[in-house]
């Protein structure tokens, strides 16, 4: 659980004894009801440790929790496990007090054990606990350390402008009584359930359909004045409907109560009768980071392993129609590896336009040419020829219509695209496999300070990082580790933009959209103290009228 656990500042590195906000939450707020949800997809797993699709993520947050939050309206921190803190005045040990009486789930109680254990799970040399793509952020972190029941101390390591962030408010706490050594049975078990402290319990799964949370009675935040108007329903349902449509059609009928829109569905979809009287849409901007849109390329594929073959896939992708056709240009074309408001992106990189003639030319420079007249083009790679034919894995059906675009468009150029749909779950062992030779898919937007290693760093293109398309340039390599190790974000920020800079350059992606607005509906009886707050929506302060 958080209330807003991102990456966000580094630079508030000061000794500090649990600084924090006031409360965002309406103290008025109807307490009660059934909040239904729509999750899309049924998570691979929620197992807080392996688990890496953001279904499970939006799960979990309801139900384990971190050692401090963050103000999602001003990003000040929040006492949460943690009663207080302090940073020594190097930057270099953090001290967490606990807090008095937490519980876990099923009655034990939150001590110190349970945050080193959380800690060296993530951090164990031989990847026991399958937490491969967290331990790029824990790495400059040398230990965990108990030094009182209710009391830890994390050392530093490495410095990285990160550090603190990460262990306060990155570092989700499990109970170490459930997760330590589980039996093989046991751990398939722990993809199905969860125990954590937070303000929700998992109560049931139905596979397919739904799961549901119950309101934790005897939840900590209750009595704290901070976390007045906070969690206010009874009950969380979050349904498993994958099709946009369908989902809207449920929105209506009110079996759903909160949608996040696409540009097309706030256009287009989102009308009729019921609109205005007992759904309402928002189109709404705030602070917070974005994510994009992609079409990855495994680089070690031979097809995909040259850039400049790789940027005349991307001349191929005509993003002005699909932003035109689809998203009502309510969106624009993504330049880089990250959303282009960000701090951190290179303002001057402009996005690859539509551009046929100049594909096929580099193409052919390539030396990729239609040899026997089958209308697709060949070349001889290692001794063997080959048509430059593949196929993109797709796992949400809305998008096919996109990808049509760039296959029709592929094919006129002589490339043969096949669109594979695929369900989530298979989706994602592909995924974590590499079995696969080009995925579109999409990142969220993360936190404010950008640390780019977890994807683009080539230590992350082995051993189940989230670099899955195994890209690699040992200059970006160096610039991240340059980056990850200066303090100075006025210094950092050039680094960043280089990094940037290159990624683009490299094309291993077809960075498709970045999105204008942010956009959603809900029913007539959701009540808000806004629509957005500064850095996040603040649906957690959201109530049911009666």
């Amino acid at each position: 659980m958080t209330i807003f656990r991102k990456s966000l500042i580094a630079t508030m590195l000061l000794a500090s004894v649990g600084a924090h906000a006031a409360p965002l939450g309406n103290a008025k707020a109807v307490k009660g009801g059934s909040y239904k949800y729509n999750l899309e997809t049924q998570p691979t797993t929620l197992n807080p440790l392996s688990s890496t699709d953001a279904y499970a993520s939006v799960v979990q947050r309801y139900i384990n929790e971190t050692l401090v939050n963050q103000n999602e309206d001003n990003l000040e921190y929040m006492p949460s496990l943690a009663q207080s803190w302090t940073i020594s005045k190097d930057g270099n040990t953090f001290e967490f007090t606990l807090r008095d009486g937490v519980k876990w789930h099923d009655g034990k109680p939150l001590t110190a054990e349970d945050v080193k254990f959380s800690f060296d799970a993530i951090m164990h040399p031989e990847n026991k606990y399958k937490t491969a793509t967290k331990k790029p952020y824990y790495e400059n972190i040398g230990s965990c350390e108990i030094i009182a029941p209710n009391k830890v101390r994390f050392k530093v390591k490495t410095p990285y402008f990160n550090n603190f962030e990460t262990v306060a408010t990155g570092l989700s706490i499990v109970p170490k009584h459930i997760y330590e050594n589980p039996t093989a049975e046991q751990e398939k078990e722990l993809n199905k359930s969860l125990v954590g402290t937070g303000p929700y319990i998992l109560d049931e799964v139905i596979r397919g359909k739904y799961l549901k949370l119950k309101k934790n009675k005897d939840w900590w935040g209750n009595s704290v004045a901070d976390y007045a108007g906070v969690y206010n329903y009874n009950e969380i349902l979050m349904r498993f409907v994958k099709d946009g449509t369908i989902a809207l059609q449920r929105l209506e009928k009110g079996d759903i109560d909160f949608l996040g829109l696409q540009p097309e569905e706030y256009v287009k979809k989102a009308k009729g009768a019921a609109w205005g009287k007992k759904v309402f849409k928002v189109q709404t901007a705030n602070k917070g980071p974005q994510g994009y849109a992609f079409v990855g390329w495994n680089m070690d594929n031979p097809l995909f392993k040259s850039k400049n073959v790789r940027k005349a896939l991307t001349y191929l992708f005509n993003r002005e129609l699909m932003i035109e056709k689809f998203q009502y240009g309510l969106s624009e074309p993504a330049t880089g590896p990250l959303y282009k408001t960000s701090m951190y992106a290179d303002e001057s990189v402009k996005p690859i336009p539509f551009d046929p003639k100049k594909a096929l030319e580099i193409l052919r420079a390539e030396g990729w040419k239609d040899t026997d007249g089958d209308m697709i083009l060949d070349k001889v790679i290692d001794g063997k020829k080959v048509n430059f034919s593949f196929t993109i894995l797709e796992p949400l059906q809305d998008f096919v219509k996109y990808l049509t675009i760039f296959k029709e468009d592929a094919k006129q150029a002589g490339i043969d695209v096949n669109v594979k749909f695929i369900e989530w779950n298979t989706f994602i062992t592909l995924l974590n496999e590499k079995k696969f030779e080009a995925v579109r898919l999409a990142w969220s937007g993360g936190g404010l300070d950008w640390d780019p290693k977890q994807i683009w760093h080539s230590s992350s293109a082995d051993g189940g990082g989230s670099n899955f398309i195994s890209y690699k340039n040992p200059k970006v390599d160096k610039l991240i580790d340059q980056a990850r190790v200066e303090l100075n974000r006025d210094k950092r920020i050039p680094l960043l933009k280089d990094v940037y800079r290159t990624i683009a350059d490299d094309a291993p992606y077809v960075f498709l959209f970045n999105k204008k607005f942010t956009f959603y509906a809900h029913t007539k009886r959701m009540k808000k103290v806004k629509d957005t707050f500064t850095y996040g929506l603040g649906t957690d302060y959201w109530w049911i009228e009666k």
